[in-house]
């Protein structure tokens, strides 16, 4: 069966296969569109994908499907840096809070990874928080709740303490003046000798910036030039963006030093077994069969330049606090 679901930005393509799952295709009016992913399959039922499609909009319906049900997207990284720092024995019968939770991915992933913890997912939307209280029906999960934030300035009343603060790309999304208020409120929040675990925010010096625009050497310009670099040439921004927009969007990512000084008494934790450093991480969580020579070569570039400088220019940060 095949249903056709339209939309101010296009139309929706869904296909009940014989294997169970539904094919789904989007198709938006204009060419010119940025679409991360057109088509994908899912579990998820028509209703779930439709208000996917009311909140996302258009482009964005596979993105956000893959974010929880491909292993390959969100899962991959949240896992595999999770694993990097904590051993499983770490996270389970704890209090987690997952801030900055969006449509509800990550802590669907969490609560379906570690099903005896119990997860606590903090949004600023209230439209996404309904599509991750219907992706937690949808897998019957128990172990997870979900509470909207008041602004982006403050937390919720009576949340309570954590073990673990989870800020899966997060940093990025706060604006410069919510970051110093924000990240000390949520260090409050976890419990003596609890963590604060900051995932897949970008470097925000990398030599590509890799989140918003895709464009090289953006992180570098001051932002009344970084605005127009972006509008002039990022295919992925649209007409009507401001600066503001841009930064909500996550055009700026976060240091390693940034964070440090905003959690009073922490700790970094160094990274477990086999990963000595998120160098090492990070080309972990990249395909190893793709270009093979030219990784060993980029990694030991990046080894000296971190030995060298102390500078680690990954993509992306993963860092794990202590509270002390």
């Amino acid at each position: 069966m095949t249903e056709i679901i339209a939309h101010a930005d296009g139309e929706l393509q869904i296909i009940e296969m014989d294997n169970g799952l539904r094919r789904v295709t989007v198709r938006p009016a204009d060419d010119s569109q940025f679409v991360p992913i057109y088509s994908c399959e899912t579990t998820y039922p028509t209703d779930l994908i439709e208000k996917i499609l009311a909140v996302k909009g258009i482009a964005w319906v596979c993105d956000e499907l893959g974010r929880d049900e491909d292993p390959n997207y969100v899962s991959k990284y949240l896992l595999n840096d999770l694993a990097a720092y904590f051993a499983p024995s770490d996270i389970a019968g704890k209090r987690v809070l997952d801030f900055g939770c969006g449509s509800g991915a990550s802590t669907a992933i969490l609560a379906r990874e570690y099903p005896d913890a119990e997860f606590t997912g903090v949004e600023l939307r209230a439209d996404l928080l309904e599509i991750a209280k219907a992706r937690s029906a949808h897998y019957g999960l128990k172990n997870c709740s979900f509470i909207v934030s008041p602004d982006g300035s403050s937390l919720p009343p009576d949340l309570g303490e954590f073990d673990i603060v989870i800020m899966s790309a997060v940093v990025e999304h706060l604006l410069p003046n919510e970051r110093p208020i924000i990240l000390p409120l949520l260090w409050n929040r976890v419990k003596p000798g609890g963590y604060l675990f900051l995932d897949q925010t970008p470097y925000r010096y990398f030599p590509i910036e890799l989140h918003t625009t895709m464009l090289p050497f953006i992180n570098y310009l001051p932002d009344s030039l970084a605005f127009v670099y972006a509008k002039t040439f990022s295919k992925r921004i649209n007409a009507g963006e401001t600066w503001e927009s841009l930064l909500r969007q996550g055009i700026r990512g976060a240091t390693e030093k940034e964070i440090k000084k905003l959690l009073a008494n922490s700790e970094m934790l160094i990274c477990l077994g086999e990963v000595n450093d998120r160098i090492d991480l990070w080309l972990r969580n990249t395909n190893p069969n793709n270009m093979a020579a030219a990784k060993r070569l980029t990694k030991g570039v990046l080894k000296l330049l971190y030995k060298t400088t102390g500078i680690c220019m990954v993509p992306d940060l993963a860092l794990a606090f202590r509270k002390s």
